[in-house]
């Protein structure tokens, strides 16, 4: 994921700007195509009951055809996201609606539950497509339509699941089950000729070498904890088999983590999510994952359940799936105002609106049961709670990432929300199998159970929130001047930042504009160039993991890359011209200069000339002492290096990550030693040690010695 070498392609470096008409094209394509694959996700449930007389299989194997699609699409997410981030986005688009196709045809021709089975898992693959969609738009659109352009692409994923259970229902009724697969192909195949005709291809790219150890450790991981939660219920939570799944789960995961750290380029860049925006976005979301998808999971079976407790309305799987047309053309509603919120306060706000949305709307829910206008005015209220949030992700996502990055960001924000829906698919089960009332030979769940799931979904939401206001904002020093921002580029109000910039003199066109402070760099900029280069160090030795942060010269936000261990970065800036370069790497002192940056040609090696040490001198009795022995251990036991002093007693060693450490002298014989807890910061330090001496009287200089 770290930008090894991004390319724009020459072929496209004089693309005209698209016109209007072909822009809100390209959108309706994308939304389209989001919305056909989120289909998948939901399609098949009205059918489970029947599925086990069609098939002549069990009530336990056809509940595998959601679990099959549901896993697929976990794993497919990061991995196809990736590879279009390195392979083209478009490209990738294409295949994922390859997949549905094959899938769908499988499962309309095959006749068979494991045909039907094999053809669901192809169409699970599909679901990678949204958040590729979301970074085509960031590349391909003009600024000033991508706040809603992406908002409703965020949405298609709640449209499609709330849309496909009536369609489906409609269809099965009408034309038979086989239909249902095959009007998927021909969508799938209208509108993959759809995509290759008229959305451009992203020319920004990441080349480099796919992590494939990688992809497979977490595809390990992915479908022993996604396969645990969904089949803990019915296996039973402290069965075998489940708990071996956990265990795999917590293998595979302890070995991909450090792996992921050490690798060059990484399947997913964990110093990248681990940033605090980005962090917080993403546990934001399986939050809210989990909140909304009680939503989809039990409105249904409110309406269709008979009205034997004073609860249920006893309507048919057709008039229940009816009922959840509102919710989806509200999230379509929706997609403009969320979109609207971001541009005016920041995605901050609009994710903290959107679950402000849904905690209320589900506590509304708990009280709202005694009539069928009042279900389904519940649930259409959380459904605009969820497709102002869903609106909002991306685009935190989007700015606190490399550009170069984008969709493998979000195809992971993605895979984390679909842990999130997983989970509570999980809770609703337990939940409705464990409070139930007898009738005749059926158990049916008690209206009490309901609401339980709606209280833990206003709690969910209401947690979400308790997480975002914790992500930063951006923050405009007031009294600025010289055409200069401060602040961190990390979220916030850009109507704020805008009049507070205005005050100090900055010109309105050259701050972040309403859809960039919304978090994202010129999206959609013709004149976007990638630059790329080297940073080296002492030597000319390239430095790992360095990271290079871009800005105008006014202080505005350009882009920023972690080079790989091989020290090659790249940048995706929004046109030629001047720019501030800040390099930066553990132990290095950072070193900023202005470049000026010609086309996609231009190459700048970054050099850190200063290497951060921890240095000092060794003596007895006042006499500088030779070759006597340096360590340096934490104070937790763990060693952290050691060295000899040379002739005049001097010893340097590279300066450790900060924190508390022993620093120890020993004389040559190995007869005197001294002892020293420092604390050392992210500056050079020197630490001179008095063998024999008294520890309160050591010299030190920007590090701190504990007596």
């Amino acid at each position: 994921m770290p930008s090894h070498l991004a390319v724009r392609e020459t072929a496209r470096a004089d693309r005209k700007p698209a016109a209007p008409k072909r822009t809100s094209l390209v959108i309706t394509i994308l939304c389209l195509a989001g919305t056909v694959v989120a289909l998948q996700q939901t399609m098949v449930v009205p059918l489970l009951p029947d599925f086990p007389k069609i098939l002549g299989t069990s009530a336990d194997n056809a509940s595998w055809l959601v679990t099959i699609t549901l896993l697929t699409s976990a794993i497919a997410t990061p991995i196809i996201s990736r590879l279009a981030d390195m392979f083209g986005k478009r490209r990738m688009m294409v295949v994922a609606m390859v997949t549905m196709v094959i899938g769908s045809v499988i499962a309309a021709a095959g006749g068979t539950f494991l045909m039907l089975l094999i053809g669901r898992a192809f169409q699970g693959l599909a679901a990678s497509l949204i958040p590729v969609g979301i970074s085509i738009m960031r590349d391909e659109l003009p600024r000033e339509k991508v706040a809603s352009a992406v908002a409703l692409m965020s949405a298609t994923l709640g449209i499609g699941s709330a849309l496909g259970l009536p369609l489906a229902g409609v269809i099965y009724q009408s034309l038979g089950w086989q239909a249902i697969f095959w009007i998927s192909a021909i969508i799938g195949v209208l509108l993959i000729i759809a995509v290759v005709a008229i959305v451009p291809e992203s020319a920004v790219r990441t080349r480099g070498k796919f992590d494939a150890v990688g992809a497979v450790l977490l595809t390990a991981a992915l479908t022993s904890l996604l396969l645990a939660i969904s089949k803990g219920g019915e296996w039973g939570w402290t069965s075998e088999p489940i708990i071996l799944l956990f265990i795999g789960t917590v293998v595979f995961l302890s070995v991909w983590f450090p792996y992921e750290l050490r690798v060059s380029q990484p399947m997913v860049d964990l110093r990248t999510s681990a940033r605090k925006p980005v962090l917080l976005t993403n546990i934001a979301s399986i939050l809210v994952g989990f909140s909304m998808y009680a939503n989809m999971l039990t409105t249904t079976q409110q309406l269709q359940l008979p009205n034997v407790g004073g609860y249920g309305f006893g309507l048919s799987v057709v008039v229940a799936g009816l009922c959840m047309i509102p919710s989806g053309l509200a999230m379509v509603a929706l997609a403009p105002v969320s979109a609207a919120v971001t541009k005016r306060y920041g995605a901050k706000i609009t994710l903290i609106v959107g679950s402000l949305v849904l905690a209320v709307s589900y506590v509304a829910r708990v009280f709202l049961t005694g009539e069928v206008w009042m279900v389904i005015l519940g649930a259409t209220v959380v459904s605009m709670g969820t497709a102002i949030a869903y609106a909002a992700m991306p685009t935190l996502i989007m700015r606190s990432v490399p550009i170069t990055e984008t969709a493998s960001a979000n195809g992971l924000n993605s895979l984390l929300r679909a842990v999130g829906t997983s989970t509570m698919s999980a809770v609703v089960g337990a939940v409705l199998t464990s409070a139930v009332v007898h009738v005749g030979p059926l158990a049916l769940p008690t209206e009490n159970a309901f609401k339980e799931v709606f209280w833990y979904a206003a709690i969910a939401a209401l947690l979400s929130i308790g997480v975002v206001v914790f992500i930063p904002r951006i923050q405009v020093a007031p009294g600025i001047s010289g055409g200069a921002t401060s602040g961190v580029y990390d979220g916030g109000a850009p109507t704020g930042a805008a009049r507070a910039a205005g005050a100090a003199g900055i010109p309105a066109a050259v701050f972040p504009s309403a859809a960039e402070a919304g978090g994202l760099s010129a999206p959609g900029t013709e004149d976007e160039i990638v630059v790329s280069g080297t940073v080296v160090g002492a030597g000319l030795k390239p430095i790992r993991q360095a990271v290079v942060n871009a800005l105008h010269t006014n202080g505005e936000p350009a882009d920023w890359s972690r080079a790989d261990n091989n020290g090659r970065y790249s940048l995706v800036l929004p046109e030629s011209g001047r720019y501030l370069v800040i390099s930066s790497a553990d132990g290095w002192a950072p070193s900023s200069q202005v470049l000026d940056f010609v086309d996609s040609s231009s190459t700048q090696h970054l050099q850190l000339s200063l290497r951060l040490t921890l240095s000092g001198t060794v003596a007895e009795a006042g006499r500088a002492l030779e070759h006597a022995l340096v360590t340096l251990t934490k104070t937790t036991g763990e060693f952290v290096m050691s060295t000899f002093s040379d002739g005049s007693g001097r010893y340097e060693v590279p300066l450790p990550t900060a924190g508390r450490y022993i620093l120890t002298g020993l004389d040559p014989e190995g007869l005197a030693s001294e002892s020293l807890q420092v604390v050392l910061a992210s500056r050079s330090a020197v630490v001179d040690l008095e063998l024999g001496g008294r520890p309160e009287l050591a010299m030190a200089a920007d590090a701190q010695v504990l007596a």
